[in-house]
């Protein structure tokens, strides 16, 4: 990023666009991805992915401004529990609210499908990614061990009874712009 770019303010996640990941995103979100997993998923994957969302297993989002893709994360669904797949963003992008918003955007889709709760699994290292997991209510259920690429553990956290109103009133506290 150049040194102006770091003295213009960009926004909040309030003058993002989040819609639904299409085909003609995958090649725009892959640097996000590459960035941000060691073992980055491939185009084939997202589009494998992508097919399972046409069939209504998978839900995911790409936020953008502009025609630039910042963000992204999905959902896979079984039976009334949704999962989060995962939520990136770009990294001269973080620390944005855009993290908060899709996972926002990605609750309220749960709710909607009637889904009861909502689990993930997050490295035992990110901090940064397990608050902002606690904020909507995700508590620690378990650990996978060395389930990151073989090497590292990840903490499977749960947050239950979503569709309930004190659930959906602590999302429109959280992210007052998502769910629309």
């Amino acid at each position: 990023m150049s040194m102006l770019a770091r003295l213009v303010p960009r926004g909040d996640s309030a003058d993002v666009i989040v819609e639904p990941m299409r085909r003609k995103h995958v090649a725009k979100l892959m640097p996000i991805e590459r960035a941000s997993y060691p073992r980055p998923w491939t185009e084939g994957v997202f589009h494998s992915e992508l097919d399972q969302a046409r069939r209504d297993q998978r839900h995911y989002l790409i936020a953008r401004r502009g025609r630039d893709v910042v963000a992204y994360g999905g959902l896979m669904y079984a039976l009334d529990e949704a999962h989060v797949t995962n939520i990136a963003v770009h990294p001269d992008h973080r620390r944005e609210h855009l993290g908060t918003r899709l996972l926002a955007e990605l609750a309220h889709a749960a709710i909607r499908r009637n889904c009861a709760a909502m689990t993930l699994e997050v490295r035992v290292s990110n901090d940064a990614a397990q608050a902002l997991y606690r904020e909507f209510g995700f508590v620690p259920a378990g650990v996978r061990q060395r389930y990151y690429e073989n090497t590292e553990d990840a903490m499977v956290m749960w947050c239950h009874d979503i569709a309930q109103p004190d659930y959906v009133e602590r999302l429109r506290h959280l992210c007052p712009e998502a769910g629309r």
